[in-house]
């Protein structure tokens, strides 16, 4: 034999299983009893971001040096996947954290750092991010929303469309186009636009098939004056500060695709064991078992792919090479995504005409599964993105 692996390296850390544990207590006391209802009145999940701000667990990426619980990749990662696993909204609060502030993070100044960072670890705001509008989904770099210098400061136009948890979050970074020649390539900068700002408003939350709780707006944008010091790095980067931060944060939708498929699994196996039919429990049927393993399989190596695109992204952050994160982070959020909407579409056939009720969790699941393969892209652009950046 060439020598031995140290095989503690293909799992999480015993600080993760230990975050874990704490992390679904929180999740099954305070979160799981206003699933249903928070769905159902497709109300923002209040009790789930006080538990969440209570135990500081809202925004643990952020880093310690502004107050935040400097957590990897992988424990943000545990956070969303346990709480997505009892309501997929409520998993909205940790993983939009991550995705609306990380651009600043990134490339934002140190004064722009502190000065939002702070609040957003303390639980007094959240963030969220607004790159699409109604005509550039797929096609971000077709975004119209200007932003015009004006002396010390640039003046907004435009709407921003599918904007996630708008009108709650206080903080939004927007993408906006300075030099509509330059396109993609230097013409897109971004900024961070607070929801005070005089000029601002929401749109009517959209009605939609699942994750409920999570309100979803259109955010418009008349003549807003912000500071030119509220830019996230130098004119002409946002762009490329957007994809950056996708690369990171694909990896969060991954881990709330495998949060909504263990709950959905989760419940079908207790179900099948007491459920009787011919005399004996449906679990002990060949057809069930094998549905059942076809579940656990596609859901464990799901769970790999995201954990080795954690590890993948803690290392950029860290400063080493890019490596293949762009690869690892699409391939994780896509096949993720894809998992969770056939172990949730099976696990509803495992509960035959109950699953297809409103009694029982398993619907609900199923619906908001569907939206993981779609937000932070499609998975047939994850596919384009694979396709080009194969390691």
């Amino acid at each position: 034999m060439a020598g031995t692996a140290d095989f503690d390296l293909y799992r999480p850390s015993e600080e993760h299983d230990m975050l874990r544990d704490s992390v679904r207590a929180l999740a099954e006391a305070k979160i799981a009893p206003f699933a249903a209802e928070v769905d159902e009145e497709g109300r923002f999940p209040q009790e789930a971001l006080d538990a969440l701000v209570a135990n500081d667990l809202h925004a643990v990426h952020v880093p310690e040096a502004f107050g935040g619980a400097g957590a990897d990749a992988l424990a943000t990662v545990v956070v969303i996947e346990e709480v997505a696993r009892v309501c997929a909204s409520s998993s909205l609060i940790p993983a939009v954290n991550k995705l609306g502030s990380l651009p600043v993070i990134l490339s934002g100044s140190e004064e722009l750092k502190k000065k939002y960072m702070a609040p957003l670890a303390k639980g007094d705001a959240m963030f969220s991010y607004c790159l699409s509008e109604p005509d550039a989904g797929s096609d971000a770099g077709g975004m119209k929303t200007r932003a015009v210098r004006d002396g010390d400061s640039y003046v907004l136009n435009g709407v921003k469309r599918w904007i996630t948890n708008a009108g709650v979050s206080e903080y939004y970074t927007v993408m906006a186009v300075t030099d509509a020649d330059k396109k993609t390539r230097g013409g897109i900068s971004a900024f961070v636009v607070e929801k005070g700002d005089e000029g601002v408003s929401f749109g009517a939350p959209e009605k939609k098939l699942g994750i409920k709780g999570s309100p979803t707006r259109e955010v418009y944008l008349d003549n807003v004056h912000i500071p030119a010091d509220r830019m996230i790095g130098g004119e002409g980067t946002g762009f490329a500060t957007a994809m950056k931060t996708l690369d990171h944060t694909r990896i969060t939708i991954a881990a709330q695709a495998l949060g909504i498929a263990q709950g959905a699994l989760d419940y079908a196996k207790g179900y099948v064991r007491e459920r009787q039919q011919f005399g004996k429990p449906i679990g002990d049927f060949q057809g069930v078992q094998f549905m059942l393993a076809d579940m656990a399989m596609k859901l464990e190596a799901a769970r790999q792919l995201t954990y080795t695109a954690a590890a993948k992204s803690e290392r950029v952050a860290l400063g080493g090479n890019k490596e293949d994160l762009t690869f690892f982070g699409a391939a994780a959020k896509c096949y993720a995504s894809d998992a969770a909407m056939e172990i949730t579409t099976d696990a509803v056939q495992l509960l035959g005409g109950y699953g297809y009720t409103r009694d029982y969790p398993l619907e609900r699941m199923m619906r908001d599964a569907k939206i993981c393969q779609i937000y932070e892209g499609t998975n047939q652009v994850q596919r384009i993105v694979m396709a080009r950046n194969l390691p």
